[in-house]
């Protein structure tokens, strides 16, 4: 026992003395926050042994020096600091994060440089929301060769000088969004080698001439003034991964590096597609191109040469000036899963695509790869069974807020004669998952709908008095998950649904039901939304049924009778989640109660209803009783009267 405790000891001794020699304690403090203290200076008696001390968020208006030899990282954001002292960071020699957001340091500049030039191992540098100017910060990034990230955004710079970042090569990763930059002179970036990450958003560049960044990885231009975005054709491989040219005045789709990595593009709330058509948009980038590098001849056409060598599996192209669907440009994306076509001018999706130059046959195109197309906000009321046999891999298709009346499923003997049908063929599209047509005005959902699909979700939602054909959900009864028909305005007469095994949620809400079809016993509901119907009281044994499953059902904008809520009662038992139960009421023969207050005490609400109804049922048989005697001693009378007069007459 005692030799037991001997070891201990002396493994605590060794442990202790190792901290000792490299400098560290048990105790030592490695942060202090003072946070929202109102503080005005900072505080004196700081631990000298602190490796993080956050300062944010009070009043200092002057740093005079802080003796912390082991701090690593200072947080002053959100102060009111004006002035630092020359000496203020000299005694810092482990500092690597700084924090000078939202102060005011474009107040002098010259002591505040000579500050921050002591700090040579900084690493991460914020200078954000200071109002700096295009000197200020070139005063500040002096002596900076280890800088790893750097922060301007919201200041006041308008031009980046070639010589900004010439003691600060190292940086990985800059961010200068929200300034009102202009011009950016040639040299600026391209010696930083190890720069990956560039942020230029909300600032006043207009033109991006002649793209040089072979290094960067993320580049956002977004919400400035595009107008269009070339790069010089060449054989250096671009790691160019995620380009964001949203929010700007493009006209054309980017002319992008020959070799290239880019994977993500986004192009939304552009200009692109105000031209006439897709050639003539093609034509005038490669125009462009051309007088931009002092081409003396026109390339046949290097915007799609290029674009068909990137390896681009999403584009947002939303919120554009489409009026027809750029079917040759993006074809060229073998790679592409993600298509956002949303909110553009689409109206018909047709099949006009050029003849092949050496046999003048048409030529199939194919979008091999295309798994989600959203194309939501269109005015779209024809698809080309062209364009539906091109998405061999489609999965997700959104078409809600548009004007698609679907076709009954067709064989492909007959679907040339449906070429000229306004209406759309869902079924050719066989390995859909996911339909959204809500809001599409849709008069009839016509039998085998989407027979040959493997539908998982359909929402119907907001097609006002649509009709839904017997067997419309025929063959995806089977696979149907997620089923959303709300908002309708259709009766129980109208519902019939089939048995449907593998569906899991249910939204029939916003319609005039007043009963659940029974079929959706053999579905395994985890959830259901019948809100906003005529329903005054549910089928006790469907709902047990259901209870196997249900999680979570919605029940508030009905008109339920408290006296004929077994149902209620049932779930309310198996604790099943009401979420809007707060919202619901019922009502008894002479008031409406709020279903929470019901479920509290149910039979204290409905025994007077019964009694009343005994109460009932005994008058109305004293009454008959009254009535019948009343009659039998009136007709007694009767015949005694007549037989008195009888004898009198005699």
């Amino acid at each position: 026992m005692v030799r037991h405790m001997f070891s201990n000891l002396l493994l605590l001794w060794s442990i202790s003395h190792d901290l000792c020699i490299t400098g560290l304690t048990y105790d030592e403090p490695k942060e202090q926050s003072w946070n929202n203290h109102n503080l005005y200076s900072v505080p004196l008696d700081l631990d000298v042994r602190l490796r993080r001390l956050d300062l944010s968020n009070n009043f200092i208006r002057q740093l005079h020096t802080l003796a912390l030899p082991y701090l690593e990282q200072l947080d002053l954001s959100s102060n009111q600091l004006d002035r630092i002292s020359e000496g203020a960071f000299e005694d810092l020699a482990r500092l690597e994060e700084l924090n000078l957001s939202r102060n005011a340091l474009n107040n002098d500049v010259g002591s505040n440089g000579k500050a921050l030039r002591s700090i040579s191992r900084l690493k991460s540098l914020d200078i954000s929301m200071n109002d700096l100017s295009d000197d200020a910060v070139e005063v500040y990034l002096q002596n900076k060769s280890c800088l790893d990230q750097l922060k301007m955004t919201g200041n006041a710079l308008t031009r980046l000088s070639h010589n900004l970042f010439k003691e600060s090569k190292g940086l990985r990763a800059i961010t200068i969004d929200d300034n009102q930059i202009s011009v950016i002179e040639q040299g600026t970036f391209e010696p930083l080698s190890q720069l990956e990450v560039l942020n230029l958003a909300r600032n006043n560049l207009a033109h991006i001439c002649d793209f040089k960044l072979h290094q960067v990885k993320y580049l956002n231009l977004s919400q400035n003034s595009v107008e269009f975005f070339v790069t010089r054709e060449d054989d250096q491989l671009y790691r160019l991964e995620i380009l964001d040219l949203s929010h700007n005045k493009l006209l054309y789709f980017p002319i992008v590096p020959k070799m290239n990595s880019l994977r993500y593009l986004h192009l939304q709330n552009n200009l692109v597609g105000a031209l006439n058509s897709e050639a003539t948009m093609v034509s005038e980038a490669n125009a462009l191109y051309s007088e931009i590098m002092r081409e003396t001849t026109i390339r046949k056409n290097i915007l799609h040469s290029n674009w068909r060598l990137m390896p681009l599996i999403y584009i947002d192209l939303s919120y554009n000036h489409f009026r027809s669907f750029p079917l040759e440009t993006l074809s060229h994306l073998t790679s592409l899963e993600t298509l956002n076509l949303n909110f553009n001018c689409l109206q018909n999706i047709t099949w006009n695509i050029r003849n092949d130059d050496e046999s003048g046959f048409h030529r199939q195109l194919f979008f091999p790869s295309l798994k989600y197309l959203n194309l939501q906000s269109n005015g779209l009321a024809y698809i080309s069974p062209f364009f539906l046999n091109a998405l061999t891999q489609i999965e997700t298709l959104n078409l809600q807020d548009n004007s698609v009346q679907p076709c009954a499923s067709i064989d492909q003997s007959t679907q040339q004669m449906n070429l000229n049908t306004s209406c759309v063929v869902i079924g050719q599209l066989r390995t859909l998952k996911h339909l959204n047509l809500k809001e599409n005005n849709i008069k009839m959902l016509q039998p085998n709908t989407f027979l040959k699909t493997s539908l998982v979700s359909l929402n119907l939602a907001r097609n006002s008095h649509m009709v839904v054909q017997r067997d419309a959900l025929e063959g995806v009864q089977k696979t149907l998950q997620l089923l959303i028909i709300s908002e309708i305005n259709m009766t129980s007469s109208d519902l019939s649904l089939p048995c449907m095994p593998a569906l899991t949620q249910l939204n029939i809400s916003n319609n005039h039901l007043d009963v659940i079809p029974s079929s959706l016993s053999c579905s395994p509901l985890t959830e259901i939304d019948i809100r906003n119907n005529h329903f005054e009281s549910l089928n006790n044994s469907l709902i047990l049924a259901l209870s196997v499953h249900l999680n979570f059902m919605y029940i508030s904008g009905n008109y339920f009778n408290c006296c004929d809520s077994r149902w209620l009662i049932i779930l309310h038992e198996l604790k099943m989640k009401l979420p809007d139960v707060n919202d619901a009421v019922c009502f008894t023969s002479d008031r409406n109660i709020a279903v929470t207050e019901y479920l509290k005490k149910p039979s204290g609400y409905c025994l007077f209803h019964t009694k009343a109804q005994e109460i009932h049922f005994g008058t109305m048989i004293i009454i008959v009783l009254f009535v019948t005697v009343m009659s039998t001693v009136l007709i007694i009378f009767t015949r005694k009267v007549c037989c008195t007069q009888r004898s009198f007459i005699v």
